[in-house]
């Protein structure tokens, strides 16, 4: 295992735990299909994925700086972003319970 934080003892964040989920939004923004919406709603989802798309960008800033700390919480949001808009019906997660809090 490389480089990681780690408190009492414990490896809390790792640069492969962050990269593990870089991949599952990365997969998790491909995978998810905009549903056609009303237009103030398609302005919500562009909204909503822009924050996502920053927040992924984010992410891979932070750990090339080895902040992982910073690097982990921003995929998490990057995630949250587009789960939601899956959550909420703005996009078709394809049934993937793995990767979305499905409705």
């Amino acid at each position: 295992m490389s480089g990681g934080i780690v408190l009492n003892d414990k490896i809390i964040v790792t640069i492969e735990r962050v990269e593990k989920y870089i991949s599952l939004t990365e997969e998790a923004r491909k995978k998810a299909t905009p549903i056609k919406l009303k237009p103030e709603n398609s302005e919500k989802l562009s909204s909503m994925l822009r924050m996502c798309d920053d927040y992924f960008s984010d992410a891979r800033y932070f750990m090339q700086k080895g902040d992982l700390v910073r690097a982990f919480g921003a995929i998490n949001y990057a995630h949250a972003w587009i789960d939601a808009a899956v959550k909420i019906g703005f996009m078709d997660g394809q049934g993937d319970d793995d990767l979305f809090t499905l409705p």
